[in-house]
């Protein structure tokens, strides 16, 4: 249930400038998590209807969209959350993990150059906002699978922010952003900052329950069944919020709070392990 500080609150929209990638080239020739199955078709024409149902749902919305050109040998290059982190106009570049998408970390980074970005070269393996979420003036940042611990220090010295470590202990939810949304990363009513979030407490650590439980009280809690429809995988602006069609409570407990769902398909995307949020990349700061 909300409290009575979340009921009174008034929901505003805030614009977002995004990055995404048509996945003209998306299919699953390989299997680096637990959603890909190589033997199981895919249907690439789909996945670019799909995808572009959620792009002009932001458009739809009063935000901006950015592209950038998918390659060729690239499939998940449409993922582009995982192409880095951006806060004030600098861009952290990745270093991933896994062999099958190291082509991408250079067209990303080449990409945020050639756009204004201050682009700084990581020296830890980390795969960007897939596993860091900014809240507030906090950055949450995930490990477990994918990001090595020692990565959240980098992120700290380059961006002088607080950084919350969270294991995640679930292989389905590899990535944070498979396990939180972010609900309120913005200034909110009289410039009074209301900084909050939704997650699936069963992907995290006993230490890192805690830890959300402690700093996010009002905090949705997602269900498993949820959790398992990538509902988590999801984008707010503030008042609307971009989910999976399949996660019908969430949808509910938004609702109860005064958030506006916005459903959007993206089923063909999730066989590569991807949903709402993957495809999404938050441009904070940078040229026009």
């Amino acid at each position: 249930m909300p409290t009575p500080n979340e009921t009174a609150t008034t929901r505003i929209a805030q614009r977002r400038r995004y990055l995404m990638c048509r996945p003209e080239h998306f299919t699953v020739s390989y299997s680096i998590n637990p959603w890909m199955e190589p033997s199981r078709p895919t249907d690439t024409a789909k996945a670019v209807r799909q995808w572009q149902a959620l792009h002009d749902a932001y458009l739809a919305l009063g935000h901006e969209v950015e592209l950038i050109d998918p390659v060729p040998g690239l499939p998940d290059m449409v993922y582009t959350a995982n192409g880095g982190f951006i806060v004030d106009g600098r861009a952290l570049g990745v270093r991933f993990r896994v062999d099958e998408r190291r082509g991408e970390e250079r067209p990303f980074m080449a990409w945020f150059a050639a756009h204004g970005f201050e682009v700084i070269e990581p020296v830890e393996v980390q795969e960007g906002e897939g596993d860091f979420l900014l809240v507030g003036d906090t950055i949450l940042a995930g490990t477990g699978f994918r990001s090595v611990g020692d990565s959240h220090r980098e992120l700290a010295d380059v961006f002088d922010r607080e950084v919350v470590s969270l294991r995640l202990v679930d292989p389905r939810f590899y990535h944070l952003d498979t396990a939180i949304t972010v609900l309120d990363p913005v200034e909110g009513v009289g410039g009074v900052e209301r900084a909050n979030i939704a997650y699936l407490p069963s992907a995290f650590d006993e230490d890192s329950r805690r830890v959300l439980a402690e700093r996010y009280p009002d905090a949705i809690q997602v269900t498993d069944a949820d959790g398992a429809v990538f509902g988590l995988n999801a984008a707010s602006d503030g008042l609307h919020v971009f989910i999976s069609p399949r996660a019908t409570d969430f949808a509910a407990q938004l609702e109860s709070r005064g958030y506006i769902p916005v459903p959007v398909d993206l089923s063909e995307l999730l066989l590569g392990g991807g949903g709402i949020k993957c495809c999404t990349l938050e441009l904070r700061g940078g040229a026009r």
